[in-house]
């Protein structure tokens, strides 16, 4: 399992299409995919998961991988993190 948090820059957070657009970057992994938001953790390959966090600016999420292709999993949300200017990593923990 591996995991990595990052910050939300993104003036908007994480909201319905960025929130696609990390979905859709993880689907096809056959890892379980989670991001966890203030004490909620929720399945990143479910729109309405995402969505339900509410992730504001500022705010400090940990995505969490488990499985054969994890670290390919964290390569594709670290992209669209940069390509969508939705947030900086700044912690990984592998266990």
């Amino acid at each position: 399992m591996v995991e990595k948090i990052y910050t939300i820059t993104s003036h908007s957070g994480i909201h319905a299409r960025p929130a696609t657009v990390l979905v859709g970057a993880v689907t096809a992994f056959t890892s379980e995919v989670f991001i966890e938001y203030k004490d909620k953790k929720v399945n990143l390959k479910s729109i309405m998961g995402v969505m339900s966090l509410g992730i504001p600016e500022g705010a400090q999420v940990k995505v969490i991988a488990k499985g054969d292709d994890e670290e390919q999993v964290l390569n594709s949300v670290n992209q669209v993190m940069k390509t969508e200017g939705l947030g900086e990593r700044w912690q990984t923990q592998s266990k």
